[in-house]
């Protein structure tokens, strides 16, 4: 079937917003794969705060969300996302000087700085929603987060082939090379459409704004952010720990970089296909598989510690990422309406990378005081939760579909 006009203008939008999210979305790559390992080189004897720096990654995302969606209100898509990227290349400056002069908590800042940046990416998302009608909204949050397939190729080996580039300064290099990464998004970025006003599409644009206690009671949003949170939250506690625990049994600096570009492919791969699983399955289902898939990985990491095992876990890591969190942003989609659209999904990061950020710093202290196995202990519990708030979500669309 011929797209309608609306479809191939979100599907432009998607397309412009999964290339910003390719380049862009790979600082948080060089983030993640080195902020703990870099940490760890900065540190003295105690090594308990090694993961701190991604933790400032995280609350950066954390404190950015709501001022990153204000910003893209006031300013538009384009130019807010623009200053994104400039806040994206000062990140990587702070960090590049912060190694230089052998500053940790120097190091942190600008990890933090680099996480408001990753605050206007994580809105890519909600972008490409909010320019789709209600039937490719899934769709095109699946095509943004596409663009991580690239990511998953570019951040690695940016990791890979830069990272003593300022030798004898281990890691500078990765963090200078942001610099260019977010000038390249902002050139993307600039071919966004200016619009001063909603798409005529949007079925809600008439709707007055509700409170937003009365939005984030809805079943349907709880459970969805419940859900975002868990997902996304494990998945950072599991990731950042990775790394530490490879170098930890004997694996170089490189193979763990490689793990996690194998991880990062498996979080987005999916996405080419994810929006039209949610359309034939539905989105709880989708979530739902998701769960399950976290708890494949923390049975595999527990089965062993040799490279392929590594590896795997972080591979299924990634694909339960993808389906429980696509499947959950696309649930909190569809519970407001546009009117709502900014305070809803400025709350909803502050909430979620909140929490991911606190999932972060107690993964460094949790590998240290017990090891790689009680970061893969903690997957089962938080997934059950999970899955539990699903099932009474469905016991409640049963009882009555239009409450939830």
């Amino acid at each position: 079937m011929t797209a309608t006009p609306a479809e191939q203008e979100a599907r432009r939008t998607a397309v412009i917003l999964a290339a910003a999210q390719a380049i862009v979305g790979s600082a948080a790559v060089v983030a993640i794969s080195l902020g703990g390992l870099a940490g760890h080189y900065l540190l003295g004897a105690d090594k308990s705060l090694a993961t701190a720096p991604v933790t400032g990654f995280n609350v950066g995302v954390a404190i950015g969300a709501i001022p990153a969606a204000a910003l893209l209100r006031m300013l538009g898509q384009r130019n807010g996302f623009q200053m994104g990227t400039a806040i994206t290349a000062l990140g990587g400056l702070i960090a590049t000087l912060a190694l230089m002069q052998a500053s940790f908590w120097l190091f942190v800042a600008g990890l933090l700085v680099l996480g408001v940046g990753g605050a206007f990416v994580q809105q890519f998302r909600f972008a490409a929603a909010d320019n789709a009608p209600p039937e490719f909204k899934a769709r095109a949050i699946s095509f943004v987060l596409a663009g991580g397939v690239f990511t998953a190729i570019i951040g690695p080996q940016i990791v890979i082939f830069t990272r003593d580039l300022l030798a004898p300064v281990m890691f500078a290099g990765a963090f200078a090379a942001i610099l260019g990464l977010a000038a390249a998004g902002a050139v993307f970025l600039s071919f966004l459409r200016v619009r001063d006003r909603v798409p005529a599409h949007d079925e809600h644009v008439d709707e007055p704004a509700r409170g937003l206690s009365e939005i984030v009671l809805q079943p349907q949003f709880a459970v969805g952010l419940l859900c975002a949170v868990g997902s996304y939250a494990l998945m950072s506690f599991v990731m950042t720990g990775a790394p530490l625990a490879m170098v930890g049994c004997g694996f170089s600096p490189d193979e763990a970089a490689i793990g996690i570009s194998w991880h990062v492919m498996a979080m987005f791969g999916p996405s080419f296909f994810t929006g039209a699983l949610i359309t034939r399955f539905g989105k709880e289902t989708i979530v739902a598989t998701g769960l399950v898939l976290l708890i494949a990985c923390a049975i595999v990491a527990l089965s062993g510690i040799q490279l392929w095992q590594f590896w795997t876990a972080l591979i299924l890591l990634g694909l339960g990422w993808n389906f429980a969190f696509i499947g959950a942003t696309a649930m909190v989609a569809g519970s407001y309406r546009n009117s709502e659209k900014g305070k809803v999904q400025g709350v909803h990061d502050f909430i979620l990378f909140g929490s991911v950020a606190f999932g972060s710093l107690t993964s460094g202290a949790v590998y240290n005081a017990w090891g790689w196995e009680m970061l893969n202990w903690v997957v089962f519990p938080v997934t059950l939760v999970c899955l539990g708030a699903l099932g009474a979500l469905f016991m409640i669309k049963r009882k009555s579909p239009a409450s939830a």
